[in-house]
């Protein structure tokens, strides 16, 4: 027999050499948390008076009966419909060249300025990330068309490729975001007052990413040539041809604003539109569609899985009495609800640099959660944050999981020079949870708005 904390903690262990190893995220929790359970129960059964035999029986049993049960939660899940529909509307945005369209739009606008042309990628990966909710698709997408420009006009290689890596990370933070669906799912907070909390967050860090780009460009001023100026009639045709992109997040987010949609009802009428505007265009092929149903499902079903193995994994560290002796230790320490919030987020900071952000939040939220709620803090502001904080994590060194993906787009860039690009951009991070800690209603001004969300 054991103490039931010290259980607790050989499982993280576990748990991070199991990742180290590579096993998938969704398969190691759902090991550890099975197991867990069983050795947990039997110890706390032994601990007092039950027989070996009898704790181990019934050990197994409750971990049995937990992994079915917590399986078929969530799964049957209403709320993660978003999850399939927002998938599906990012990708049928990227077959129909509705992505090509916002950076032309943005580089018609903005491509002249000094380092104007990764301004219009940064501001391009707001916008698709407004449609596919993803980071790595933000990156992909919008790098395919971005690079090559920049390439054109002899853009550095760090300010180039860090805008696309950094770029990408919007597609975390601004709605519709899968991360911001899984930290609401798991810790039972409304998906659409967390997509209202996260606009303005979004728009004001779309713009400290460009402000860090003229930051750039003003000290090196060969970092960003000016790209030619595009006419007005050219200016107003690129702006009609994005406006169908602009019409269905219009219509989606929108509605979710004005409490004419839920959030499962917008991601439906926002993939229905995206598919409407495919088919006029034309760009939908049975190649097409057949890619873009597999890519849907192929997502899809990965972030099911890490759900469910999040939800084994969360009553195992409830068991194991972890989550609140480690509240009770950060409490007593002589370092206030700030202090805290920065130890919170600098642990953040540092598994970023070897976690992947979905198995940053996923791992964290059975520990963090409890401490946020012992604070009394609001757990919709507490999200943004932690998005943000995952964010930085998926451009930080050696891990950087968008740092990779922007360097098998541009394998003639070393990884040092993407790395090199991206701190401006970390930079800004930085000063974007400053704000959020400072003035917290940059955050809860519109879910405070939205009481029926």
């Amino acid at each position: 027999m054991m103490s039931m904390t010290l259980i607790g903690l050989l499982g993280l262990l576990i748990l991070f050499i199991l990742l180290a190893l590579r096993m998938p995220v969704a398969l190691s929790m759902l090991t550890v948390g099975f197991i867990g359970t069983a050795i947990a129960t039997a110890n706390k059964l032994m601990l007092v008076g039950m027989s070996s035999d009898q704790a181990w029986a019934r050990g197994w049993k409750t971990a049995y009966s937990n992994i079915a049960g917590e399986t078929f939660e969530a799964a049957s899940n209403f709320n993660l419909l978003v999850i399939p529909m927002f998938v599906l509307m990012g990708s049928l945005a990227g077959v129909s060249g509705m992505s090509n369209d916002l950076f032309t739009a943005a580089n018609r606008w903005m491509g002249h300025l000094r380092g104007g042309l990764a301004s219009a990628t940064i501001a391009a990966c707001a916008g698709f990330a407004a449609l596919s909710g993803s980071s790595l698709a933000s990156a992909v997408t919008m790098g395919r068309v971005a690079l090559p420009e920049m390439k054109r006009y002899k853009y550095d290689d760090a300010l180039s490729t860090g805008s696309v890596a950094a770029g990408g990370t919007l597609g975390f933070l601004i709605p519709p975001s899968g991360g911001m669906i899984i930290y609401a799912v798991l810790t039972e907070q409304s998906i659409g007052r967390l997509f209202m909390a996260g606009i303005v967050p979004g728009i004001m860090l779309t713009l400290l990413f460009i402000l860090a780009i003229q930051f750039t460009v003003i000290r090196h001023p060969d970092a960003g040539p000016r790209a030619a100026r595009s006419s007005q009639p050219e200016r107003k045709a690129a702006l009609m041809s994005a406006c169908p992109i602009f019409a269905v997040v219009a219509i989606t987010i929108g509605g979710m604003y004005t409490g004419f949609f839920t959030p499962v009802e917008a991601s439906s009428v926002g993939a229905f539109l995206t598919f409407c505007v495919a088919l006029i265009r034309r760009t939908l092929s049975v190649a097409a569609l057949r890619t873009v149903v597999l890519q849907t499902m192929s997502a899809t079903s990965t972030v099911f899985l890490i759900i469910i193995g999040a939800f084994v994994f969360i009553p195992f560290m409830s068991l194991t009495e972890l989550p609140a002796n480690l509240v009770e230790i950060l409490t007593t320490l002589p370092i206030g609800e700030t202090g805290i919030l920065l130890v919170i987020i600098a642990a953040y900071m540092f598994l970023g640099m070897f976690l992947e952000s979905m198995a940053m939040l996923v791992l964290t939220i059975p520990v963090v959660i409890p401490i946020a709620v012992g604070l009394e803090w609001d757990l919709i502001w507490f999200g943004i944050i932690v998005v943000i904080a995952l964010e930085m994590g998926m451009i930080s060194p050696p891990v950087g999981i968008n740092v990779f993906v922007v360097k098998s787009i541009a394998p003639d860039v070393p990884m040092s020079r993407i790395f090199a690009g991206i701190w401006p951009f970390w930079f800004a991070m930085v000063a974007m949870i400053g704000l959020l800690i400072l003035f917290p209603q940059i955050a809860m001004y519109l879910p405070q708005k939205l009481v029926g969300l």
